[in-house]
């Protein structure tokens, strides 16, 4: 007879090795998300008090950043919890919370990345009607669409994931994802593996044609523009690039983490891949855009400062 029995608390394993250590793996938690926190909260801020960067390319960096901090919040604070307690179990509601979570972040981000990308093209390929392509309208429309569609579609698909019973209650991850609740489930999984399939073809395709597209017509302008033309352009196509091929790394790994065996891959490497999207992502992006909007910053502030001293 088949076994329908089903868990409602699990056990992520992937904790125990961290015991000798803890302290250590606390650390090494606690600190990135401080400097998270800290650095897209300085960005945010920064963006909104400087009407100089209300600008269409600057809104969506301050979406990344906010979906930075709702990432990273989504793990790190529950893996500290967790290393604090020495308690490696997870409840069904929470587990379920944290995979809405995650993966939301992760399709908000690459949402926002294809956005950043056409906004791109359309500053340095139709400069002339770029006002026209990214007028405040079609800017909120477009941030409500990177939002509210991952929301919503994921929240539709999680609904199959809840329907699930599941034969065993061992996670071998530092958190829950959809994937390895849907392997350790004991109910017929063909409806979620083939939604998931459609919905991962959603999230990704459109998104990377669109950022692809966008710099083939960006490289194709370039190649007939004057230098100092390529010299502008490289310089603000560049941080975008960074981000979108830091992305393609984080889904490389999770890619290899679902291809193989917890047992095939080395723990430390482990690790690294299965924290690298919330962690280094989360991190990198308000590094690499926050300079140029702190320079603007600085430099409004200071020319303010300036005209007050001389009236």
């Amino acid at each position: 007879m088949e076994n329908t029995s089903s868990f409602t608390t699990f056990v992520l394993i992937n904790y125990e090795p961290m015991e000798q250590k803890k302290y250590f793996y606390f650390t090494v938690f606690l600190l990135p998300y401080i400097l998270i926190i800290t650095l897209n909260t300085s960005l945010i801020t920064a963006i909104y008090k400087d009407s100089a960067l209300h600008e269409p390319m600057y809104i969506f960096i301050c979406n990344l950043s906010f979906n930075g901090i709702y990432g990273s919040t989504a793990l790190l604070p529950h893996m500290l919890n967790k290393l604090a307690t020495k308690s490696y179990k997870i409840s069904l509601p929470n587990c379920l919370t944290q995979v809405f979570c995650l993966h939301t972040f992760a399709t908000v981000e690459l949402m926002i990345l294809a956005i950043m990308g056409y906004d791109r093209y359309a500053a340095i390929c139709t400069p002339l009607h770029y006002h026209n392509e990214m007028s405040p309208r079609k800017v909120k429309i477009l941030i409500a669409v990177a939002w509210l569609f991952p929301f919503c579609t994921f929240a539709l698909f999680l609904s199959l994931t809840i329907r699930l019973s599941f034969c065993s209650n061992v996670i071998y991850k530092t958190h829950c994802t959809n994937y390895d609740l849907v392997k350790i489930s004991c109910s017929d999984t063909s409806v979620n593996n083939i939604v998931g399939i459609i919905l991962t073809g959603m999230y990704m395709f459109p998104q990377f044609l669109v950022i692809l597209i966008s710099y083939v017509q960006i490289l194709r302008i370039c190649l007939h523009a004057s230098k100092e033309c390529q010299k502008k352009a490289l310089q603000t196509c560049i941080p975008h690039l960074l981000t979108v091929i830091n992305y393609v790394f984080g889904v490389c790994f999770e890619l290899i983490q679902v291809r193989m065996k917890a047992t095939q891959i080395p723990y430390g490497m482990a690790l690294f891949m299965s924290v690298y999207f919330l962690i280094l992502s989360t991190l990198l992006n308000p590094l690499i855009y926050g300079s140029s909007a702190l320079k603007i910053h600085i430099y409004h502030f200071l020319q303010k400062r300036k005209l007050a001293s001389v009236s």
